[in-house]
């Protein structure tokens, strides 16, 4: 498992959402590459001013009516000074809202520090929503996984396990069951919000998969559109083990097992693989039990607690 640091670039940025916000390249163009590393937005009021201790350089900083206000109040040193002391701060980027064009200074600065200065006709409010939802999506937390994962019964199962233990084929009978595959070998796991984790592929091998003896398939082309799905949250990971004689099996269902990823815990289910065990029926068990227990119903404990209830009556 690879975590990875979240970040994307400017360039990034300009492209995804020049059409949203009408965004125009005023200046800076070669300081695109350069690097956003928050969702955090911040404004450059207080650093023009004087105070600079936060400023990020890896955020996005406005401009907005109140800044360029006060920037036009300034003599033209001030302004050269003020600008001079936010470029040096190493920002990744400016925007300018409301349609606003930028001071002379705030270009010129731009040249020499390679900071872009993006422009755009929304008001600030909108531009900072707009660019808020799309920095959460890409700068979440993330990480890669080796496994197959796929959407049983509307729920997303990750399937892990040694290669060549049988993951890809059990996705396999599980899509021609009427399940779908999200992705088969590489899993980009990203964490959105405080409790959800969303699983994908790779663009390049999107609904491709591997199985021995056949090669590469396409899993789109072969079953349609049904039979696949771009992402899925993870609720449930079944880990696929080799069976051992020697090895001690959980053989009632009151052992709980989770995985942590990016911090969550998700519940896991150990499936020890063998000679005349259908994996695909088992996952579909191991899901159908996993939406009785967030209902609230444990189906061992029950169990026990009618072997209890026998126990007592017998002995009375």
């Amino acid at each position: 498992m690879e975590e990875r640091q979240a970040s994307t670039t400017v360039r990034s940025l300009f492209e995804a959402k020049a059409r949203a916000l009408d965004l125009h390249l005023a200046g800076g163009a070669n300081g695109l590459p350069n690097q956003i590393t928050s969702n955090r937005i911040q404004k450059l009021g207080l650093a023009l001013s004087g105070y600079t201790d936060y400023v990020h350089p890896g955020m996005v900083q406005f401009l907005g009516k109140t800044e360029i206000s006060y920037l036009g109040k300034l003599t033209r040193e001030g302004r050269v000074a003020a600008v001079k002391r936010v470029f040096e701060e190493k920002l990744c980027c400016i925007i300018v809202t409301a349609g606003l064009d930028p001071p002379t200074e705030i270009l010129e600065g731009a040249k020499e520090f390679s900071v872009p200065v993006l422009k755009t006709v929304a008001v600030t409010a909108r531009a900072i929503d707009e660019l808020t939802s799309y920095l959460d999506q890409k700068l979440a937390p993330s990480t890669t996984i080796h496994g197959v994962l796929v959407e049983v019964f509307g729920l997303g199962v990750l399937i892990t396990g040694d290669s060549g233990i049988g993951k890809s084929e059990c996705a396999l009978d599980l899509i021609l069951r009427g399940h779908s595959l999200v992705t088969d070998d590489l899993v980009f796991i990203r964490q959105i919000g405080p409790e959800r984790l969303v699983g994908s592929g790779p663009d390049d091998l999107r609904f491709h998969m591997e199985l021995r003896g056949l090669g590469i398939i396409n899993i789109k082309d072969l079953f349609g559109i049904s039979a696949v799905s771009p992402q899925t949250e993870i609720d449930l990971v079944v880990e696929l083990v080799r069976w051992r004689e020697e090895e001690q099996y959980d053989r009632v269902g009151l052992e709980e097992r989770h995985l942590t990823l990016l911090d969550l815990s998700i519940p896991l289910t150990k499936m020890p693989v063998a000679s005349g065990r259908n994996l695909a029926t088992l996952v579909e068990v191991a899901v159908r039990i996993h939406m009785l227990k967030k209902q609230g119903y444990e189906p061992a404990s029950e169990f026990l607690k009618q072997l209890e209830s026998r126990m007592r009556q017998e002995t009375e």
